[in-house]
């Protein structure tokens, strides 16, 4: 049980229960007017909450919006690489890189460099004047 102030002080259940009949005398007694009082005060902190949460969405969408346009653009320079890729590579290549797709194998380290090596040149050169 916990013990508080007015018990410390020797008051018992019976002051604690005038001393709550009092308050809520006083609170029924008070005006309307301090009601609306706190209603209007409860209005504008929930004003001002909505008016800070508000701000701090439109900040995240713009910066959602600026990484959505960074991941586009990153995109569309793939998907040019890999185009560029794609005509470079010989037969033999594009049929050995579909067959480890289908198995879901990864090239071995001397398949991968020299896939990556051959047309590394030729993509430097070719992509360089786009950018």
């Amino acid at each position: 049980m916990k013990v508080t102030f007015l018990q410390k002080r020797g008051c018992g259940r019976i002051t604690m229960k005038v001393l709550f009949l009092e308050l809520q005398q006083h609170l029924k007694s008070s005006s309307g007017a301090s009601v609306v009082a706190i209603d209007n005060k409860i209005e504008q902190a929930m004003d001002l909450v909505k008016s800070h949460l508000m701000y701090a969405v439109r900040e995240e969408v713009e910066v959602l919006k600026e990484q959505i346009k960074e991941l586009i653009e990153k995109n569309s320079q793939l998907e040019q690489e890999n185009t560029l890729l794609k005509t470079l590579a010989s037969p033999e290549q594009l049929a050995q890189f579909q067959a480890q797709l289908q198995t879901g194998s990864p090239p071995s380290s001397g398949q991968a460099q020299g896939t990556a090596q051959q047309p590394a040149q030729p993509a430097s050169q070719g992509s360089g004047p786009s950018v």
